[in-house]
């Protein structure tokens, strides 16, 4: 089983990604060139966070256009499990992979704390070791995290159980103030109408050891190995 890690200019959380998926998983993870036009023999795409390109023009906009992404969607319409954090997720809108945006937090300020999710929905591939309103406590750092869809998106998200993970309080509360960055209904994570594709704003590569805080952040990826060790049998 291997992970495929993208680099873009500008990315920073490739490191925290490949050291998570290597040391604490133990899984085969190599960083992945944007020039690169092929992702072939990986099981799993993770796209991390960072600033690709500077943000220059908006938050992906431009890593859209990066050759790698071509062999990404290629591989989401066969069914590759795709993992974008922060300007991950960023990317996926860009790219047309997630619908909606990702837009200036509400108070216009980078914020960079602990949060709570309350996870919806536990059939994903990124999701199937958690439960139904299980709570995650797992830290953002973003300036452009404010999720954003006309409410026509959204109502097919939410019908279709298509959003994954919601800003909540430490008892699972759906509030405004548990929302810290303005996201259209608490969203922090949605999945493409395959269920193969994950947007999440949250980082969970960077909550797997309880030392750094948290290791909740675990699921996400031990979920995905269970996945592509399933598929692959």
């Amino acid at each position: 089983m291997k992970f495929a890690v993208l680099r873009f200019p500008g990315s920073n959380c490739d490191q925290d990604c490949l050291r998570t998926l290597r040391d604490t998983f133990e899984v085969t993870a190599e960083p992945v060139w944007h020039k690169e036009t092929s992702v072939a023999g990986y099981d799993v795409i993770v796209i991390p966070g960072g600033f690709s390109f500077g943000d220059y023009l908006r938050c992906g906009a431009i890593a859209r256009y990066s050759p790698v992404m071509t062999a990404v969607r290629e591989a989401a319409q066969k069914g590759t499990p795709i993992l974008g954090v922060c300007n991950g997720f960023q990317i996926l809108c860009e790219s047309g992979l997630l619908p909606g945006a990702l837009v200036r937090n509400r108070k216009l300020h980078f914020i960079c704390r602990h949060v709570h999710l309350r996870l919806e929905n536990n059939t994903t591939p990124f999701t199937r070791q958690g439960t139904i309103g299980q709570i995650l406590r797992i830290p953002i750092a973003h300036g452009e995290g404010c999720y954003f869809a006309d409410n026509d998106t959204l109502d097919t998200l939410e019908q279709n159980g298509r959003v994954a993970f919601r800003y909540c309080t430490e008892d699972g509360a759906i509030t405004e103030d548990a929302n810290p960055n303005g996201s259209v209904r608490n969203i922090a994570g949605i999945i493409n109408e395959n269920g193969n594709v994950l947007g999440l704003m949250p980082h969970p590569e960077r909550a797997c050891e309880s030392r750094l805080g948290s290791d909740d952040g675990r699921l996400v990826f031990a979920s995905l190995i269970e996945f592509a060790l399933h598929s692959a049998s």
